[in-house]
């Protein structure tokens, strides 16, 4: 069973499904609790409270986050292309190129967030 991590707490969903592999109907990855109403309605007041803080944090720090998810993606390739291959029932290079890309999405645009764009304007200072 895999809980609902809503407002910093894991909490138990409505129900749990099973995910099965579509390309082998034997092998279940895992199962996986379905939020409710309740839930959700608490997931989005949990994002709407935390989002003043996010607004507040420089770019350095928003790039640095976004940066150590991609390493954290790319550091684990072989076990989330794996993982993937086997949910979605695809070839296993496939998902290996679908997580590579997940993982460069992410620093890619680590990197931008440092990269300053339109126009800039003068300081009135």
């Amino acid at each position: 069973m895999k809980p609902l991590y809503i407002d910093g707490a894991w909490v138990e969903g409505v129900d749990a499904q099973p995910d099965i592999n579509p390309s082998d109907l034997s092998d279940t990855l895992g199962h996986y609790d379905w939020a409710g109403e309740a839930h959700t309605i608490d997931a989005v007041a949990a994002a709407r409270a935390a989002f003043p803080a996010w607004r507040r944090s420089g770019i350095q720090q928003r790039a640095d986050i976004l940066d150590t998810i991609g390493t954290e993606i790319l550091a684990r390739k072989n076990e989330l292309g794996d993982l993937l291959a086997r949910e979605e029932g695809k070839p296993l290079v496939e998902a290996m190129g679908e997580v590579a890309r997940a993982g460069q999405i992410f620093k890619f645009f680590a990197g931008e967030a440092l990269r300053p764009g339109g126009e800039l304007m003068p300081s009135v200072r």
